[in-house]
């Protein structure tokens, strides 16, 4: 549970970037919502596998917690959360998007030559304000993640790359385990934006 749909997505995002041809040694990656289950555990992912990942959030408070993660970098999210232009110059070999709008748009138009985004099926703003220059004069792949329709065979393999992937003390970082008194509250900060990571409800009682 702790890993969950999260944890499947922010995989099959990673394997979205490598397939498309994406490696550590070609540049920087984006992850936007880095502070989210998807986003943070794709940041440590990322690290594992030897990539040069930087988050982006709104959430500065949380710069060491990602950094522990293992971004290179933190940066605001107001550095994207603007009108992009058509296209700017090429920062980042590949993205990892859980945000949408704008902030996708101003990825793509910064993404390098041949570069990939993967954008996750849970995207907070499906609007998307982009042209078609990123693609046709870059070569850009945009990758869509959506971890239901994942092929039955596939998970097996897919989940034991999960396990060799994470370690403990990310998910002791990521992972936030509640009571059921406690739902009410943190469903209020979710819907407010001030979590961080991953929250698993604890049904059974101690013993």
């Amino acid at each position: 549970m702790a890993l969950g749909t999260a944890g499947l997505t922010a995989l099959l995002s990673v394997d979205a970037l490598e397939a498309g041809g994406v490696r550590p040694s070609d540049g920087d990656i984006l992850v936007t919502g880095a502070t989210g289950g998807v986003g943070s555990l794709a940041l440590s992912f990322l690290a594992r596998r030897g990539y040069s990942a930087v988050a982006l959030t709104g959430k500065p408070e949380r710069q060491r917690e990602l950094l522990a993660l293992g971004a290179k970098s933190v940066i605001p999210r107001e550095d994207l959360d603007r009108d992009p232009k058509p296209l700017e110059a090429e920062r980042w070999a590949g993205v990892i998007d859980t945000v949408g709008g704008r902030i996708m748009a101003s990825a793509l138009a910064q993404i390098k030559q041949g570069g990939v985004m993967s954008a996750c099926g849970l995207a907070a703003n499906p609007s998307l304000p982009t042209t078609v220059l990123p693609f046709i004069l870059r070569g850009v792949r945009l990758q869509g993640i959506d971890s239901v329709y994942v092929h039955a065979d596939r998970r097996p393999q897919l989940w034991q790359t999960l396990h060799d992937l994470t370690r403990e003390q990310d998910l002791d970082s990521v992972i936030h385990e509640i009571d059921l008194t406690q739902v009410t509250e943190i469903a209020s900060n979710m819907l407010a934006g001030r979590t961080y990571g991953r929250t698993v409800i604890r049904i059974a009682g101690e013993n």
